[in-house]
């Protein structure tokens, strides 16, 4: 259906050239509930680990013009409609690099594996960090697990308590103030 690979080539320097990360590029069905698919673009300021509105708006139409131009050239990226989302990977981001399992050490982690590893096709745990190809899982029932890299599925961070305390806001400037607006009702 899409050229995975092809369109991170051609996204990654877009990125790259507005100072930021790729963390994921898919496509996965659209949450505008029409059916369709959505080519999704996870992105990060190193600065950061996330990205603002107005970030993505600036990196949404950089890919938008740079996957124009090369279906415009012939190239088919992307067969049938489709929507165009770019983000910021959140708080319970997805796990996608080497250095992210490295990074978010001592966190909660969900590992979905391609297949089922010794028995086990989900695990969740402490995240130990990255050794050899190896994600490194302390495990409620199972103890220390090794997990293959290359077999993973998809990897996530779980929301706790701790992950927000770890995950430092963008700009809280107004967040306590209250915004009070005057409207009058009007008496049916």
């Amino acid at each position: 259906m899409a050229d995975i690979a092809r369109l991170t080539q051609l996204i990654e320097p877009e990125a790259t050239a507005l100072g930021f990360e790729l963390v994921r590029v898919a496509m996965l069905p659209s949450e505008a509930g029409d059916g369709g698919m959505a080519l999704q673009i996870m992105a990060e300021d190193p600065e950061t680990g996330q990205l603002v509105i107005d970030q993505c708006a600036e990196l949404s139409r950089r890919v938008s013009d740079v996957i124009d131009a090369a279906e415009e050239a012939g190239q088919v990226l992307i067969e049938g409609a489709y929507h165009l989302e770019v983000s910021s990977p959140g708080i319970d981001r997805p796990l996608t690099r080497e250095k992210d399992f490295a990074n978010w050490a001592g966190h909660e982690v969900r590992i979905v594996m391609g297949k089922s590893y010794d028995g086990q096709r989900v695990n969740k745990g402490v995240l130990g960090g990255l050794e050899d190809g190896m994600i490194l899982v302390a495990e409620v029932k199972a103890g220390d697990v090794r997990l293959p890299l290359d077999q993973v599925h998809t990897a996530k961070l779980v929301l706790t308590d701790a992950l927000i305390a770890a995950t430092r806001p963008l700009d809280t400037s107004g967040a306590d103030e209250l915004i009070e607006e005057d409207t009058e009702k009007a008496d049916d």
